[in-house]
């Protein structure tokens, strides 16, 4: 599970450099509930996985959560359309 949340991330880390351009910053609206299951992903395989193996959930609930507060401060700034 770690593998898939740190992937996740990723993927959600470019859209989210997509989703800053302007005239774009509708596609955080899809943005923040697309890392927030990714969050989720990152918990249940730190939930599940043996202490020793945790790094990649890790990393992926630190890059999905950052993510969603990126997504949430520019929908914020932009008013919530721009």
């Amino acid at each position: 599970m770690g593998l898939i949340s740190l992937l996740w991330g990723i993927l959600a880390l470019l859209w989210m450099v997509l989703a800053l351009i302007p005239l774009l910053g509708w596609g955080n609206w899809f943005l923040i509930p697309f890392a927030a299951v990714g969050a989720v992903i990152a918990a249940l395989g730190i939930l599940f996985t043996h202490p020793s193996k945790r790094g990649r959930a890790w990393a992926g609930l630190v890059l999905n959560g950052i993510v969603v507060m990126v997504g949430i401060v520019r929908l914020g700034l932009g008013g919530g359309i721009i």
